[in-house]
């Protein structure tokens, strides 16, 4: 796929305003004190030129593809970018370990599990997808700091799921930005690289996300290359255009079906259903919409599909096209399949429960056999109940 790139934004000019001055000046765009170049506080000499020595933080498959661009640069023995590459990683259930710590477990790289950080002696951070806040006295182990590889324009959408709320919001243009971590916030800064792409229409954030991992990762090696100048040409992020994208929880799967449009609900589904299913309720079962399709014109002006009253929530099996037609706010979406204790497809959900409820109760208006919002308990409600549980047990 070829991807057209532009810049967001120039070099600063060489003097006046924001511009350069004499002297590196990162850490004070970073709100930190000292300065690169010349010693360290220890007396050691700082580099002023590659090859770096490199301390990576990440987790996911799109920190993944940063860490292989490194990994390459490192392995790249002609042009002495990366001398030294270590990896630190955050726990995880799976024995295999987080993408991160797949891969270099593969290429033989030093590996560290947080809050471990390993003893070595670097000259610059990268984190991508890490999803922890660096204290600042970490951060100044680095003679050259800390850089972050987001994918997002910053300011928009700063947090730890971009890529999910840019599809979410149906953004058209989307990118990466290289930013410098400042401690105790996170993505706020100072911009030291950003380009932009649009948006692929109807692009899952899976798909965006192996185009901006990529995108991401050759930026950071951009930046490397000439890593004082860009760290000394870094610039603020604008006040304007803040938005934030918080993590997605398991009640952004409760399709709304009286508020949400058909465009919304496409939308949502594009944006988490690679990670959660979307959900909602059908005779106080809980149901997962697995496999969802666009409503050909042709189906919605069907008869069968047409000739009777319906409201949000309400299902219309069409056997020619052999899926669920719900109806939402503006329009109908398309269900293939759903799961139900078990994996259905559209046909067999109808002649396993559909057909046999309507036959049972032929003098029942549809509306009773819809799909409804399903209301999962809020973090407060569980403990709310947990607390009461415990309290019952005790006095029992």
């Amino acid at each position: 796929m070829r991807v057209l790139v532009r810049r967001c934004w120039g070099h600063l000019p060489a003097g006046g305003g924001a511009g350069r001055r004499s002297g590196p000046q990162w850490r004070s765009l970073a709100g930190l004190g000292g300065s690169p170049g010349g010693e360290d506080g220890g007396g050691t000499r700082v580099r002023e030129k590659p090859p770096w020595r490199v301390l990576f933080f990440g987790t996911d498959q799109f920190a993944r593809e940063t860490l292989r661009a490194l990994h390459a640069a490192r392995e790249n023995k002609e042009e002495e970018l990366v001398e030294k590459l270590e990896v630190v990683t955050v726990p995880s259930p799976s024995p295999k370990g987080l993408p991160v710590k797949q891969y270099a477990v593969q290429s033989q790289l030093p590996v560290y599990e947080w809050p471990d950080v390993g003893s070595g002696e670097y000259d610059v951070g990268v984190v991508a997808s890490f999803g922890r806040l660096l204290s600042e006295a970490l951060i100044l182990k680095f003679p050259y700091g800390i850089l972050n590889v987001h994918p997002s324009c910053l300011p928009r959408w700063r947090g730890p799921a971009p890529i999910i709320h840019t599809v979410l919001h149906g953004d058209t243009v989307t990118g990466v930005t290289i930013m410098q971590i400042r401690p105790k916030r996170f993505d706020v800064g100072p911009i030291l690289k950003q380009e932009t792409i649009p948006v692929p229409p109807k692009s899952t954030a899976k798909a965006l996300e192996e185009v901006l991992s990529r995108l991401g990762a050759n930026m950071l090696i951009s930046v490397l290359k000439n890593l004082p100048e860009s760290l000394n040409n870094g610039r603020q992020q604008p006040p304007e255009g803040l938005t934030y994208a918080p993590k997605i929880s398991a009640s952004t799967s409760c399709i709304k079906w009286e508020e949400q449009t058909s465009e919304e609900i496409f939308r949502l589904y594009r944006a988490i259903g690679d990670i959660i299913p979307l959900q909602t309720l059908w005779m106080d079962n809980t149901i997962k919409l697995l496999d969802l399709v666009e409503v050909n014109s042709s189906v919605l002006t069907d008869p069968k599909s047409t000739g009777q009253a319906v409201i949000p929530g309400s299902i219309i099996y069409h056997k020619q096209s052999q899926i669920l037609l719900v109806c939402c706010k503006d329009g109908w979406i398309g269900v293939q399949s759903v799961m139900l204790k078990k994996t259905l497809t559209a046909t067999d959900f109808y002649n396993g429960y559909l057909h046999p409820w309507h036959q049972k109760n032929p003098q029942a208006h549809p509306s009773q056999c819809r799909f409804q919002t399903l209301r999962l308990p809020t973090k407060k409600q569980q403990k709310e109940k947990k607390l009461l549980l415990c309290n019952s047990a005790l006095s029992s």
